[in-house]
Formats: C-alpha cells, structure tokens, sequence
C-alpha cells in the first residue's frame, strides 16, 4: 500500500495525498508555498479520499485564492528584503534594542547583527542577543516584540508561562505576536 499520491484535481490542481497514522479524518490543509495536503487515514482508500476532496473543491479554491495572494505578498516582502543596508540596519536595531532595554529595565551582554535564513534572534546562556538584520522589513510592532522576546530571554531562559507571562506583561498578547510573525517568516527568511 502507498504512502503517498500525488492527483490533479480539476478546478484545484495538484494534491498530495499522504497516508498519516495520526489522522482519524480525511484532513484538507492548503498551506502558502506547499499547496494542497490531504492526510488520509489508515483504513481509508486513497480513492475514497480523492471523492472527499472533490465535493470540497468550492473550500479548497477559496483557500488557495487567499494563499496565492499572501504568497504574492511574502514574494514581494522577499525581493525587498534583499536590498538592505547592513550598516543601516545594525545601527537601527541596536538603537531600538538599547532603547528597548532601558524602558523595561532589562540587561544583555553583547549583541550582534546577522543576515539569518531560519531565525528572527537569539539569546545565548551569556545574554548575548543575536538580530536578523531582515527584522528591519518587518512591521516596527513585530520588530519590538523579536527584540522584546529575546531580551525577556536575559531573564527567562525557557519558554515556560514565566517567560511568556513576562512577554505578555511587555507586549500584550506575545503569542498572538509570534503567530503573525510567523506569516512574515515564510516570505523573508
């Protein structure tokens, strides 16, 4: 028995359908930059999956308009962001980061300004606070709320509830914040 397939699906396009052990559904998920996954689970035919998909096709093509436009929007995100002043950026940051750091009455070490490809910033066992200098194409809430959560980081070393108990006390809804980052994640890193 295969563990995948892979279907043109007319008005869709292609599907990947993949067996999952974890799946007590069929589950439809239309991702930006993936496009269309079907987990089905195991006592169920790939065929039997594939008529669940094509009486859903009115819910897929919604989806994959909205993710074709966010996909547009992250690739014009992207070329931007290839276009940076490092020296601009770095002074930008770290002028935000001391700032930051005096208000809310917290400390680090070193800091460092990096062009990343899988992370916003980082805080070491030292209090060193590493940056993505693409942090500068973001939004000025998200870019605050990055360096925020790496500075809470100088404190609480985990993402335990104290760490995001005190993110929440400086930014409001801290993983709210972290999921709409996310979105600019898949276009700029």
């Amino acid at each position: 028995m295969a563990n995948s397939s892979t279907v043109e699906i007319r008005g869709v396009g292609t599907v990947l359908f993949e067996r999952s052990r974890r799946a007590k559904h069929v589950n439809i998920s239309v991702k930006p930059f993936k496009g269309v996954h079907v987990a089905v689970p195991k006592g169920l035919s790939f065929k039997k999956a594939e008529e669940f998909v094509n009486a859903k096709t009115d819910w897929i093509q919604r989806h994959l308009y909205r993710m074709k436009q966010y996909e547009e929007e992250n690739r014009i995100i992207s070329d931007a962001s290839v276009h940076i002043d490092r020296m601009k950026a770095k002074r930008k940051l770290i002028r935000r980061l001391r700032y930051l750091a005096g208000k809310h009455g917290l400390t680090y070490n070193r800091v460092f300004i990096r062009n990343q490809k899988t992370r916003w910033g980082s805080c070491s066992h030292k209090n060193n606070i590493s940056l993505n200098m693409k942090l500068i194409k973001l939004p000025d809430e998200l870019m605050d709320y990055v360096i925020l959560h790496e500075l809470v980081h100088t404190r609480v070393k985990d993402h335990s509830n104290g760490f995001w108990a005190e993110l929440n006390r400086l930014v409001g809804n801290g993983k709210g914040m972290a999921s709409r980052l996310r979105e600019y994640g898949a276009g700029l890193l």
